[in-house]
C-alpha cells in the first residue's frame, strides 16, 4: 500500500514521509552549544550541521544505524544540493562525527552518528 501512496519515492524517503513527524528529538547540549558554532562559524559549513542534525534524527541520536540513504534521499530531506551533501558528509567523516558504510564503492551508504564528546 505504501508504494501506491508515494510510488516515485525511495523506501527510506517514503518511510520518513509516512512516519509521525511530531515525535520530539532530544539533542545533546554539546551539539547546539559547541558543535553548531564550530561547524557553522569556524568551519563555515552550515550544511554539515544540517546533515548532522538530520542523521541524528534518523539514527535516534546515534543509537542505531540509518537505513540506506542515497545522496538524493538526504538532499530531498534537507533541501540541500547533492554536492552540498557530499561536502558535508566528507567534513563530518574527517571530523569523526559520522561513519559511512558501503557494501561496495557504488552501494547506497548507511550512516552512523558518532558522539566523540561522550565517554
Amino acid at each position: 500500500m505504501e508504494n501506491s501512496v508515494f510510488p516515485l519515492f525511495s523506501a527510506s524517503l517514503r518511510e520518513m514521509l509516512l512516519a509521525p513527524m511530531l515525535k520530539p528529538v532530544k539533542v545533546d547540549d554539546y551539539v547546539l552549544d559547541v558543535l553548531m558554532p564550530d561547524l557553522i562559524g569556524h568551519d563555515r559549513q552550515p550544511s554539515a550541521f544540517i546533515v548532522y542534525l538530520r542523521l541524528w534524527r534518523l539514527t535516534d541520536g546515534g543509537r542505531q544505524k540509518s537505513a540506506p540513504l542515497s545522496l538524493r534521499d538526504l538532499s530531498d530531506q534537507t533541501g540541500l544540493s547533492k554536492r552540498a551533501i557530499q561536502d558535508a558528509v566528507d567534513r563530518l567523516e574527517r571530523r569523526q562525527l559520522v561513519t559511512v558504510e558501503r557494501a561496495m564503492p557504488t552501494a547506497v551508504p548507511v550512516y552512523r552518528v558518532l558522539k566523540p564528546w561522550v565517554r
